[in-house]
Order: structure tokens, then sequence, then C-alpha cells
């Protein structure tokens, strides 16, 4: 064995420690602290709307591949949501990893939601970890789960043979169970609000450390981040880590690796591996979601929404774009603030137009993606043009933008997408 690989055995007391020791928790849970009631203000003043979950998650998907290299482009993304997927093997079978995730994202939030308060407990049982895996990757074709070794990947399914992570070898295939015991008993025990949150932070880096797949342990680490805090009740749909984690990327890989590390000496904690290390791995994860809180909250700021509506009706009007007219203002920015629905009629008086101008107009919102609806004759709903989206959300995004023109985002009854498709 190269004596460059740290190895780490059967024990689980290698991975130790789980948590700071107390004398170093007090900045952490501070900053916990603030994360939460940052959480808890935005919150308080937006429910995130169907179709802005819808792009969270096709979102959260792209930056989470990413991290391992596998992204695509956002408008091949909403093309795969569309049944339409490339000719080209490699981009298709990226399609379909990007499929995969948000579906799973989305069923695991229900899955959260229909579990309560007990949710954030039972997402540490192994059975979990193992149902969240075979979600990402029971759908995919057998191509798309072929490793480097020419084995096929088994979704669900804790590794069967041993693995070397750069210098890092995690535990043998046999003392994962071991220490994923060890690893529930410390993290679903903490007890609820800030220490909740740091240890949901530590447990990030530790699950990746245990690394108990064949491949998927840094998707399933950072869903099963998001999904904790989902929760929680922080997010609410609004935001999530992972976008603040890729657009980190490389802050994110050096600091994960750093707490792979042994103890530095005496002064470093008392278990095996370095607390110094856990510590500014705690300490970036709350940082990440205290900027995504903030950044979120501009983003979704009512007074500001109405201008960059207005900048976007303006644009496509001046531009031609079939039917698009700037009398579209109030009502577009009234479904926004109020998160209602409106009949057609009700939308219709609001534009100040008459009946067949009116109507015209509101076809042409349908058709570029302002508005979105369950049925032809249906209510009335906010939704996001993706062409517009540097206008309603500057840099929330910035690869999608670039990307230029896309399809209107592709949403069935309430915000759910297809499930037809290859993934």
């Amino acid at each position: 064995m190269n004596s460059q690989i740290i190895s780490q055995y059967d024990a689980p007391h290698q991975f130790e420690p789980l948590l700071p020791q107390e004398h170093r928790l007090g900045p952490l849970l501070e900053q916990a602290g603030e994360v939460i009631r940052a959480a808890l203000g935005l919150g308080a003043t937006t429910t995130a709307h169907a179709e802005l979950k819808a792009l969270l998650r096709s979102m959260n998907s792209y930056y989470t591949n990413r991290l391992e290299g596998e992204h695509t482009r956002p408008a091949d993304i909403e093309r795969a949501l569309q049944n339409e997927f490339s000719a080209n093997a490699d981009v298709a079978r990226r399609q379909r990893l990007a499929l995969a995730h948000i579906r799973t994202e989305h069923a695991c939030e229900l899955e959260v939601e229909r579990l309560g308060s007990d949710a954030a407990r039972h997402l540490y049982a192994a059975s979990s970890l193992q149902w969240l895996h075979r979600e990402l990757f029971s759908g995919l074709p057998e191509d798309d789960l072929k490793l480097s070794n020419g084995s096929l990947l088994a979704p669900g399914q804790f590794r069967s043979g041993q693995v070397a992570v750069g210098r890092h070898e995690p535990p043998l295939a046999a003392a994962v169970p071991r220490f994923l015991e060890r690893w529930q008993l410390v993290y679903a025990n903490s007890r609820r609000g800030e220490l909740s949150l740091v240890a949901a932070a530590a447990s990030h880096h530790r699950l990746a450390w245990v690394h108990p797949f064949a491949d998927g342990n840094g998707r399933v680490a950072r869903l099963h981040t998001h999904l904790l805090l989902h929760a929680m009740e922080l997010t609410r749909g609004l935001w999530s880590p992972l976008r603040g984690f890729a657009r980190s990327e490389a802050r994110y890989k050096a600091l994960l690796q750093a707490a792979d590390e042994h103890r530095r000496g005496d002064l470093d904690g008392r278990g095996n591996l370095t607390e110094a290390g856990l510590v500014d791995w705690i300490g970036y994860t709350l940082e990440v979601c205290r900027d995504q809180i903030e950044f979120m909250a501009g983003q979704l700021s009512v007074s500001g929404m109405q201008g960059r509506i207005e900048a976007a009706l303006l644009q496509d009007s001046r531009s031609g774009r079939s039917g698009v007219r700037i009398e579209a203002l109030r009502p577009l920015h009234y479904l926004f603030a109020t998160q209602m629905e409106l009949s057609r009629g009700d939308f219709k008086s609001m534009c100040g137009l008459g009946d067949r101008l009116a109507t015209e107009l509101v076809s042409a919102l349908l058709r570029n993606g302002y508005l979105a609806s369950d049925s032809a004759y249906g209510k009335l709903r906010f939704a996001i043009p993706r062409h517009a989206l540097r206008h309603y959300f500057p840099n929330l995004w910035p690869e999608a933008e670039a990307d230029g023109e896309m399809m209107p985002f592709p949403i069935t009854a309430r915000g759910k997408v297809s499930r037809s498709g290859s993934a």
C-alpha cells in the first residue's frame, strides 16, 4: 500500500471527533444561530412558487453534477425535461443524470414533508442513505452505471470492495455499517436548534469520509445535507447550499480534503482526525448557508421584482417578441407578490386592455413562459421565463443566463416535472 495513503481500517473511532469539543463549539453555535435567524426571516416573508422550486431543482442538479465534472448545459437540462435527449451519447448520459437528481430531490422533499418533525432523525438512518442512493441511480440504464473498473454500480447497495479517494482510504467495506451506526448515533441525537445545524454540517464531511457506496457519494452527501436543512424547515424551497458549494468549488474540495487528515498534535483535539479541519469545514458550510440566504433575500424582494418584471416585458415588447406587452406588469407583479392564482378574466381586467387584446396578451404570456396554467382554461399563476432569467433573478444561475434564450420550463400539475424520459 502506498505510504502516502491514510489508512482507516475498520474501527469507528478512526473518524472521531464527529463534533468539536465544547470550547470549539461556541463560535460555531453563534454562526449557526445567525443562519437560523436569517432562514426563518426569509421563510416568514416569502414562500417559493411552484415554478421557482422547479427552477431551483434544475439549478441544484446542475451544480451538484458540476462538482463531479458530470454537468451539461442548462439548456440541455431544459430539453431533457421535455424528453428531448441529445444524439451525443455523453451529453444524453449527463442529461439523464440531471433528471435523476431533479426527480430525486423532489421525491425526497415530499418524503421529508410526510415524515414531519421526525424527518431529520430519520434521514440519519443507514436505510435512508440507501434509499437516497437508490432513488438517484435506479432509473438509469446500465451504460450510465458502468464504473471505471468495468463493473456496474448497484443502486442503494453499500460498496463491497475497498477504494481509495486521493490520499484518503475509506474504511473497509465490511466496516461501513459500523461506521454509519456511529454516525447516526451522534448526529441524529444532537439537540435541536443551533447544534443540530452544526451536526448537519459535520455529518456531510464524515459521510463523504466513510464513502459508503462504490460511486455517487458526493452527490448523496450534498443531497442529504440539502434534505436535512429542508427537514429543519430552514430552506422552504427558497435556497440550497448546493449552489454555494459549486460556486466555491476549490474551497469546498480543499476543506473536505483537509478535514480527512490525522490529528495535527496534542492541541488538535482528542480524536484520530483533525479537529481544526472539522471546525474549518463546519464554519465554511455555515458561511455558505448564510450567503445563499442573503442572496435569495435580495432576489425575492417584492418591491425589487416589479422593476425586474418591467425590464423583461419592455425588452420583449421592443424586440417584437410575439404579443408581449408592458400592460402585463400589474397582474404579473400581483401574482408574484401574493403567490396566488388569478382567473383569466381577472388577469385580463387588470391589464386595462380590451377583451381581444387582453386575450391575445394572456396567450402570449403563456407561450413565452411568463404565466403557467394547469389546463387550457385554468387559473393563471406566476412563472419564470427562462429567456428573461437575467432580469427576474440576476446572477442566480449565470450559466443559464449565458445559454441565451431557452424554451419555457416544462411544468405539469403544481410544479411537478414529468416522469417521462430515460432516467
